[in-house]
């Protein structure tokens, strides 16, 4: 049995409030009611789409923390980050990240989420990528959401940050990156691990 409107929407106001990041399809599910239903009662209550929640919290919780590039020079949205340690964002796959022929994202797209994540996570105002090695797994299709999770893991001989990247749809790997940092400060990678 369906609940009622104002109990619906009341448990919904909880739920994005606990979960910032979940989706409309998501709720939709959850609340065993259409899309639309879910959309309808996020305009009532004046919550904007996931889209949105996720650049706020992003743009409130990052502008100041991520040190060699501007957040939004990141691609995707950084949803967790603690410098030299670890990182992730996500990349919702639009029209524009696409072939319009097979509607299968384009490579570029992939690479630059994860190398962009690998900067965000150095602790250092000039942080370069010197090397990479990326193996992607399987291709990802139009409204697919990435996850990437960037973990530091340490420095080579050369002085250089380590950072592997790792790309996921629905749990599923999609993209791998070792990538290796230039940084300009003394204390080049020193990551506790």
């Amino acid at each position: 049995m369906k609940k009622p409107k104002k109990a619906r929407q009341a448990e919904l106001k909880e739920t994005i409030s606990r979960m910032p990041f979940i989706t409309d399809e998501e709720l939709a599910k959850q609340f065993s009611v259409s899309i639309q239903t879910i959309r309808l009662d996020r305009m009532e209550l004046s919550i904007p789409e996931v889209r949105e929640r996720i650049k706020s919290v992003a743009t409130h919780e990052w502008n100041e923390t991520v040190k060699a590039l501007p957040i939004d020079e990141v691609i995707g949205e950084i949803i967790d980050l603690e410098l030299d340690q670890r990182a992730i964002s996500i990349l919702d796959i639009g029209r524009e990240h696409v072939f319009s022929r097979n509607k299968i994202a384009r490579g570029h797209h992939l690479f630059a989420q994860a190398n962009s994540l690998a900067v965000a996570v150095i602790n250092d105002e000039l942080a370069l990528t010197a090397k990479s090695d990326l193996n992607f797994k399987r291709q990802v299709k139009e409204g697919e959401r990435v996850v990437a999770k960037a973990d530091v893991k340490g420095s080579d001989e050369k002085g250089r940050t380590m950072v592997s990247v790792q790309s996921f749809v629905d749990n599923e790997p999609v993209f791998y990156g070792l990538f290796e940092m230039y940084r300009s400060n003394e204390q080049k990678g020193e990551a506790n691990e």
